[in-house]
């Protein structure tokens, strides 16, 4: 009889997916395809697996989720790097699909605390339509970059060309991010809270709601982590190196960034005085910038976690004790 309570470990690719039952040393290799979604879960139900846990993979595994959910399999998310820190600590250094799925079993049995990402239906859809919008915003930086330089005629005239038609299908991504914020009674909640922020409107709210579902829910280190925006100690004995920011979510340091920039050089009095006190420390200005995105995160954190809108005597109180 198959033990109660198994945990099976999934690597999600594009075109299958690997599974490890770890406690028992059983494997299984599927098409990512209805069908093959279909001959998994039979085979995890029939080996007593109460638990898959699966990376985040770009979004291949959101259908899996969605088909596992559906047969009654409850299922975990987890941070990819966590996992690989997690195999190399163990010396576990090879990697493949197979040997994949065995360490995302083990990190599951070790950490069977560690945060998993919520599947989100309504979230996963806004963040699709913020990742286009984004991409299309890159396209067309890349374009006005071109065209700083001398080109022939032709040239000109199709990338102004191409850049109308991106303009016009930007307008449509952002219509359409507004319409789904205001649809969802949860969405549009958070996004009054966050558009009261001066120098903030509706794509940076879209951002934060799609990309940071966590914050107002947890502490503040935490939500400086989640971004990237936590400075880390470099230092080894008497060495004392420089801090830096590490990982966290780039997209959404990449959507802010330009909107901190306007916030804290013109729009955002709070952010403004904190950015010129730290500039005239002597701090350069990206580093300055960064701060100030830091410090807004933390503001957010409680603005959302209280419910409340923008506080301009609390914002100043917060950047007064950074």
């Amino acid at each position: 009889m198959p033990q109660e309570g198994r945990i099976v470990g999934l690597d999600v690719s594009k075109l299958k997916v690997d599974g490890c039952i770890r406690s028992v040393g059983l494997r299984r290799s599927e098409r990512s395809t209805p069908e093959g979604q279909a001959e998994m879960l039979s085979w995890l139900k029939a080996n007593g697996v109460r638990l898959a846990v699966m990376e985040a993979s770009g979004g291949y595994e959101r259908s899996w989720a969605k088909a596992l959910h559906g047969g009654g399999m409850a299922v975990r998310i987890v941070d990819p790097k966590r996992v690989r820190h997690f195999a190399k600590s163990a010396g576990r250094l090879a990697k493949n699909d197979p040997i994949d799925a065995e360490m995302i079993a083990w990190f599951a049995e070790t950490f069977p605390d560690a945060p998993s990402q919520a599947q989100d239906v309504e979230r996963e859809e806004l963040a699709g339509l913020v990742k286009a919008r984004l991409a299309l915003l890159q396209i067309k930086t890349e374009l006005g970059n071109q065209a700083e330089h001398q080109q022939p005629r032709s040239v000109v005239k199709a990338f102004a060309a191409v850049t109308r038609s991106v303009d016009a299908q930007l307008a449509r991504l952002e219509a359409a991010i507004a319409a789904k914020i205001a649809a969802k009674e949860r969405f549009a909640a958070r996004a009054e809270i966050i558009e009261s922020v001066p120098g903030l409107a509706t794509q940076s709210a879209a951002g934060l709601i799609a990309w940071m579902p966590e914050l107002g829910l947890i502490d503040d280190k935490a939500a400086s982590a989640l971004i990237g925006v936590a400075p880390y100690d470099d230092d080894s004995g008497k060495h004392r190196g420089e801090r830096h920011i590490k990982g966290g979510r780039q997209a959404l340091r990449t959507l802010l960034y330009m909107p901190v920039v306007g916030a804290a050089t013109h729009h955002n009095p709070v952010l403004k005085a904190y950015y010129q006190r730290l500039r005239a420390k002597g701090k350069e200005g990206k580093v300055a910038i960064i701060a100030c995105m830091r410090k807004l995160i933390v503001i957010l954190n409680a603005m959302l976690a209280r419910g409340e809108k923008w506080d301009p005597a609390r914002g100043r109180r917060s950047a007064a004790t950074a």
